[in-house]
């Protein structure tokens, strides 16, 4: 789509249709006693009359002067920014913005130059992180018919009840729940469903993500999860390589997976798709690949979308969210063992279902009643830190169970006998969540008759008080009524709690003694189950053991397609097996309805130690590494020394007018930038990167890389040097012999650029050659080669050896 977030195509969308951005997406606040000089500039004057507030919009010359309490409400815009192609951000609540989006890049777009392979080749799309924050600090989001749409549902007048969204004023909670609500079903209306019914007309997946990670803010969106129940593949985004816990987390945050997988099982979406691995690092290991991959299908992704593939990692792009999924990685070659690995994963985690009969309500919508974009929680804190821990106590007690969107249960629930019916999935048990308050009418409803029919419900809070944000005492009354069903705990591992809680199926023993970071799925096939343990710790061996039904039990091998009978043993009428993961381990087994067990008195999990036969040796098998990052930058007649040649590089698109490195910082509109690329003979830099050789260092083999010179010259030591006609990591960059050039003591290598090119990223230069690193008080020195010893890389002069 060009860029992200989804909606602007690269400048397209506010190019085309100014109305897009140009009529303000928020409203901030300001609170006084007396109306300031530039009131007539604000959108919206309201007074405060006893509790009410009055819209003196229209009267501002009557109070001016007159103290008294009046709040000023002024539209905000979204910022024009060379991200956004020297535009702004676009309205997605704004009717019609969305379409003109869909014209933009599919029927003049993909459409017309891929649409017969939409459905085959081409199987979807892919959207990322489509919001409608609003723009500003502590502003609410508006769209020019807000007012009147807000009328038109809830039958009063946002306008004189506005302060309610920042304050805890009048009745200030059934204002933020009709608010946010009122957002949901407009981001749906006009973003979700357009794009559904386009993919679905042209044979297409809709897929991709939204900003999963912000809840329970809800500046991007009021409900992810309602989001997800529109995209015929529905996605979430999994950045960086570190494993937290916390509400606001990537990966390790749990939440975020099981909405996505909750949602699937309940409207029969069966593919989930990720994004995966995106800022993991050029030093992302399969290792990490293995354990962060793991840890998303176990929790229910079954789709892994590599993030991404550079084209080249010339100039800014080696920065862009690494690593890559190309050549320019080490381990490319070898890369089919992860994917062949990933891809039978995904077979098996797509196959069959997973039925869960616990269904634990998301406290979304108090999170509605209680938002306020005032920092510095949000109003929200401790209901996110509850909730987070919440999920994360039922993991560990390998609880199986969907979280519950009430939008998605107002469209897709209904009570059938004592079950809790949501689209494909029925619940013998709904569980309150600690600190819920809220529910919606229509959720509150559907209790009811559950209740009347015998369905039982387990509430880790006190009874939610509130309905579509106004005092009741619904919720209350029938805890009383249905007192044998509608019970109360403090904690998940009281006896009785856990009794209702116990997977029928499968049952781990005393699971909160496993030590390590222990996650399981089962799926339930005609024949059998699937079930699919995890250990993400780092450092910890996960053991234990789970009795299933079945007769017999095959272990999996994810990395080569084999199976093998898994010795287990009976336990009354199920069978007992065993288990014991490394850190980042995995298992994956097939439990038949037929069949016998192998009992074996061998460990399944024993671990050997494979001990060398020699004492180890090591070799370096490339040539050592010299980053020279700090540079002399010229321009004409002024010369800055010792600068980070990231930030000269900006400092130099500056001097010829642009806003630092176009190609970092800019999503470029048509050829908005490189029609720039007109500069005047003399126009250019110079620059030059300094470097120190010892004595008796093997000259012989130094060569610089340089990436691609275009236009440049390359000097070192003042003599102009020539390409050797070979590249080193990337294709466009250039390896120079420059041994001839060199010798001990201080030298130098010049760029010099003439003239001016909008291509002309200045980069680090790097030195190749036989010869280890000294560390000095700045930099590093050139040094003849050390063997290569046990340990630190640092310590065999390899600070920057890959």
């Amino acid at each position: 789509e060009n860029s992200y977030p989804s909606g602007f195509a690269g400048g397209h969308v506010p190019a085309e249709m100014p109305e897009s951005y140009n009529q303000g997406q928020g409203l901030s606040m300001l609170q006084t006693e007396i109306l300031p000089a530039d009131a007539k500039e604000y959108y919206l004057t309201l007074k405060k009359n006893g509790d009410k507030f009055e819209n003196i919009s229209a009267q501002l010359k009557k109070w001016k002067n007159k103290k008294g309490e009046y709040y000023l409400f002024k539209k905000t815009f979204y910022e024009k920014r060379a991200w956004h192609g020297g535009y702004s951000y676009v309205d997605l609540l704004h009717k019609g913005v969305t379409e003109k989006f869909i014209d933009i890049t599919m029927n003049k777009g993909y459409h017309k130059a891929i649409g017969d392979e939409f459905g085959k080749t081409v199987p979807g799309i892919f959207t990322d992180e489509p919001n409608i924050n609003p723009p500003g600090e502590a502003s609410i989001r508006w769209s020019p018919d807000l007012f009147s749409q807000f009328k038109k549902h809830y039958g009063y007048d946002l306008e004189t009840v506005l302060p309610s969204l920042w304050l805890k004023m009048g009745n200030w909670r059934k204002v933020r729940y009709d608010f946010q609500n009122l957002l949901l079903e407009l981001f749906i209306e006009r973003w979700s469903k357009p794009w559904h019914n386009y993919c679905k007309q042209n044979n297409l997946k809709w897929t991709g993500h939204y900003w999963e990670h912000g809840w329970p803010k809800l500046n991007d969106g009021p409900d992810n999860m309602a989001m997800y129940a529109w995209h015929q593949q529905p996605a979430i985004d999994m950045l960086m390589n570190q494993y937290r816990e916390d509400v606001n987390a990537q990966f390790g945050n749990v939440r975020s997976v099981k909405e996505l997988r909750s949602v699937a099982n309940q409207l029969g979406q069966n593919r989930t798709l990720s994004e995966t691995y995106g800022a993991g690092g050029w030093d992302l290991r399969f290792q990490d690949m293995k354990r962060i991959g793991d840890w998303e299908y176990v929790l229910g992704v079954n789709f892994l979308d590599q993030h991404l593939t550079y084209m080249t990692i010339k100039g800014a792009r080696k920065r862009d969210h690494p690593q890559s999924f190309s050549y320019h990685e080490p381990w490319w070659k070898q890369y089919h063992l992860s994917a062949d690995y990933f891809a039978r994963l995904s077979l098996v985690m797509s196959a069959g279902e997973q039925i869960n009969s616990i269904l634990v309500l998301e406290p979304t919508t108090t999170a509605w009643i209680n938002y306020t974009t005032m920092p510095p929680n949000n109003g929200v804190g401790e209901l996110g830190a509850a909730f987070q821990k919440f999920v994360l106590e039922l993991e560990k007690l390998q609880v199986e169970y969907d979280l519950g969107s009430e939008n998605i249960i107002k469209n897709n629930g209904k009570i059938s006998g004592s079950k809790f019916i949501v689209g494909k999935r029925a619940y013998r048990l709904l569980v309150i969540p600690p600190a819920m308050e809220n529910l919606s009418k229509e959720t509150a409803d559907l209790i009811e008759k559950y209740l009347s029919n015998g369905g039982k419900i387990l509430s880790f809070a006190e009874v939610p008080s509130y309905i579509n944000g106004i005092k009741s005492d619904l919720l209350k009354n029938l805890a009383k009524k249905y007192k044998e069903q509608f019970i109360f705990a403090e904690n998940l591992t009281n006896d009785n709690v856990k009794a209702l809680l116990k997977n029928r199926e499968i049952h781990f023993n005393n699971p909160l003694a496993i030590k390590g970071k222990l996650f399981h799925h089962c799926r339930t096939l005609s024949d059998g189950k699937i079930i699919f343990l995890v250990n993400t710790d780092e450092r910890q061996w996960a053991q234990g053991s789970f009795t299933a039904n079945g007769s017999s039990v095959a272990e999996l091998d994810l990395f080569n397609g084999g199976n093998r009978p898994y010795a287990c043993a009976k336990k009354g009428e199920q069978l007992l097996i065993n288990f014991n993961l490394p850190p980042a381990g995995s298992l994956l087994l097939f439990v038949g309805n037929e069949g016998s067990i192998t009992e074996k008195k061998d460990d399944n999990t024993k671990v050997t130690t494979l001990l060398p036969v020699d004492k180890p040796t090591i070799e370096r098998m490339a040539p050592n590494v010299l980053t020279l990052d700090f540079c002399d930058y010229g321009i004409g007649d002024i010369t800055v020394k010792d600068v980070y040649c990231i930030k000269a590089a900006d400092k130099i698109f500056d001097h010829y007018g642009f806003k630092g490195n176009p190609w970092s910082k800019a999503v470029q509109y048509k050829d908005r930038i490189i029609s720039r690329n007109h500069f005047p003979a003399e126009s250019g830099f110079k620059a030059e990167y300094s470097f120190e050789i010892a004595e008796n260092v093997d000259i012989s083999s130094l060569q610089a890389v340089v990436e691609k010179p275009l236009n440049n010259s390359v000097f070192v030591n003042g003599k102009q040097v020539e390409e050797v006609g070979s590249y080193w990591l990337d294709k466009e960059f250039i390896v120079f012999n420059i041994g001839k050039y060199v010798s001990p003591g201080k030298n130098k290598i010049t760029l010099l650029i003439k003239p001016m090119s909008v291509f002309a990223e200045l980069e680090a230069i790097y030195i190749r050659g036989n010869f280890a690193l000294e560390s000095q008080n700045k930099g590093f020195k050139i040094v003849p080669a050390i063997k290569p010893q046990m340990g630190s890389w640092i310590n065999s002069g390899l600070p920057f050896y890959a």
